[in-house]
């Protein structure tokens, strides 16, 4: 695909595809442990960071956990969460709709009230801080039993946390989603949108089962679904977002370079997808770096990354009039560069 001049900005977007507790950064992560008496593993930001090569999304889940034990006040997940918003902002981002992993934290003896108080209490102030609309998804864990997701679960709704949706993330492979029906379907009954990661690491019939089983709104990564004609075919007639994350997907190695991402492919089908940063702490880069990557890589004109851009919008929870005034926002940035 041919080459086009890089772009001095990103479009303005939705970020669908972002866990929280993978937005602590190295310097975050010794801050944090110094405020809480950690001794750290690491004897410095660079052997930290030089722990940042993975093999597969297991090898980046061990770190992942690991880092993640630095988080124990509210202050500490407020903090974690207000970086990424004012990392965000910077991005282009200009809504949110951010993971956390509750369970992470429980099985680390962290009381659910104050992971979620802590990361609700930056997310309150952000539409006046950093002009970016919010939401919260709790992402309960594959590679845990169904049930405790379940009782996870009831305990957030008995507290009325303020979450609009459950996902479904870690190891994938091994782990369907067939084993959390009743999860999906208690989080149906309550009113709760629903997404779940599929297809990333794990084979295209484990999008099918999200789909046909959990009843998902959204499906997050879904790049393997190339793998499948008719089931490309069911989601492009169907819609289903797909919230892609380019250069995650390289850093785990679920493809082999960017150069070999199959996003020009997806595009071509007509999927609806949309570009995130997943982790970003960990995959180099937040939503402009893997905006700016993907133009790069494939030549993307500024039509294209405005679609992008524009599905994401239109695949969020937003309501109807943020969308509208975030489209609003896109089209403008389209015509800016006319």
């Amino acid at each position: 695909m041919p080459t086009t001049p890089a772009l001095s900005s990103t479009p303005p977007c939705a970020e669908l595809h972002l866990h929280i507790e993978g937005t602590l950064e190295p310097e975050l992560i010794f801050e944090l442990a110094g405020r809480n008496g950690i001794t750290l593993p690491y004897a410095s930001l660079d052997e930290l960071r030089a722990r940042y090569r993975f093999t597969d999304l297991q090898s980046f889940l061990d770190l992942y956990y690991a880092n993640m034990d630095v988080l124990r006040t509210e202050a500490d997940f407020a903090d974690m969460t207000r970086a990424y918003l004012r990392r965000a902002a910077a991005a282009g981002v200009r809504h949110v709709e951010m993971m956390m992993d509750p369970q992470a934290h429980l099985v680390r003896g962290i009381p659910l009230e104050t992971s979620v108080r802590g990361v609700c209490a930056a997310l309150a102030a952000s539409e006046e801080e950093f002009g970016i609309s919010t939401a919260l998804i709790a992402a309960f864990l594959r590679d845990r039993p169904a049930e405790e997701a379940l009782d996870v679960l009831e305990d957030l709704l008995a507290m009325e946390a303020p979450i609009i949706g459950i996902g479904l993330d870690s190891a994938e492979v091994g782990n369907p989603p067939e084993a959390f029906i009743g999860l999906y379907r208690r989080a149906r009954e309550a009113g709760l949108r629903t997404v779940a990661h599929a297809g990333e690491e794990g084979p295209s019939h484990y999008i099918e089962q999200a789909l046909d089983l959990l009843l998902v709104d959204r499906i997050d990564h879904g790049i393997r679904c190339l793998d499948d004609p008719e089931l490309v075919q069911r989601l492009v007639h169907e819609k289903i977002p797909l919230t892609i994350c380019p250069l995650s997907n390289v850093r785990l190695q679920a493809v082999d370079s960017l150069a070999a991402h199959p996003l020009p492919q997806m595009l071509e089908h007509g999927l609806n997808i949309s570009v995130n940063s997943d982790d970003p702490a960990y995959f180099g880069g937040y939503a402009d770096d893997n905006f700016r990557a993907v133009q790069e890589a494939f030549g993307l004109d500024r039509a294209q990354l405005g679609l992008l851009a524009a599905n994401s919008i239109e695949a969020s929870f937003a309501p109807p009039g943020r969308r509208a005034e975030l489209l609003h926002e896109v089209r403008r940035w389209e015509a800016a560069g006319a």
